[in-house]
């Protein structure tokens, strides 16, 4: 069965303790979520079969080593395991970005994956599974969006209900562009001496903040 996809590009990688690094996106289609920052709604649709080897060929062709499938949500598609064997089987490291709804022990050994843990101001936090934060495995990472103090002290708060996550995984606090300024995050992580990553948006930097394929 072919998978949906919205787009496929090279750019530099945005977000993760990956950021800054040249990186191939594979970008599937659909989303069970509806998050109030999201600002990738246009992978909401239905996108364009391809077949693995298709998507798989498309990506080799930037000959990075790099690669990360995100969306929308990748695991709503249940050949997505079988494009992450593939793209492992040719040597390529893969991050996978996933909302945290869907179980992410679904994706093969190897696959490195980042967990988007929902706060309020998403509205969609009632969507998490919390099992998934007992799935993480050496090398996975999990990532929160704040848009403000209330998402903050929520984080927070998983990280008092997990104790040693910070210390197993990297975590990272990443403010929605625009609504929460990140030197206000970065005093609250201070002031709070939490061992977590202040992330931004690299490609909201680099680019134009609501420019696609970047």
């Amino acid at each position: 069965m072919p998978l949906a996809v919205t787009e496929i590009f090279y750019s530099i990688q945005g977000e993760s303790t990956h950021a800054g690094k040249p990186c191939a996106f594979v970008r599937l289609s659909g989303c069970n979520l509806r998050c109030r920052w999201c600002d990738t709604s246009y992978a909401w649709g239905h996108g364009t079969p391809m077949e693995i080897s298709e998507i798989a060929a498309i990506v080799l062709r930037y000959q990075c080593p790099l690669v990360e499938i995100t969306g929308g949500e990748p695991l709503l598609q249940e050949e997505t395991p079988e494009l992450c064997a593939r793209l492992r089987g040719e040597g390529l490291t893969v991050l996978v970005e996933t909302n945290g709804s869907l179980n992410m022990d679904l994706l093969p050994p190897g696959v490195i994956r980042i967990l988007d843990v929902k706060c309020p101001g998403s509205g969609q936090q009632d969507k998490n599974d919390p099992k998934n934060l007992e799935r993480l495995r050496e090398g996975d990472e999990v990532k929160m969006v704040l848009a403000d103090r209330e998402d903050y002290e929520f984080a927070r708060e998983i990280l008092v209900l997990n104790p040693g996550l910070c210390g197993r995984n990297a975590v990272s606090f990443s403010p929605v562009f625009g609504k929460l300024a990140p030197g206000d995050l970065a005093r609250w992580v201070l002031d709070d001496r939490l061992r977590v990553r202040l992330a931004l948006q690299l490609h909201k930097i680099l680019f134009p903040p609501d420019a696609r394929g970047v």
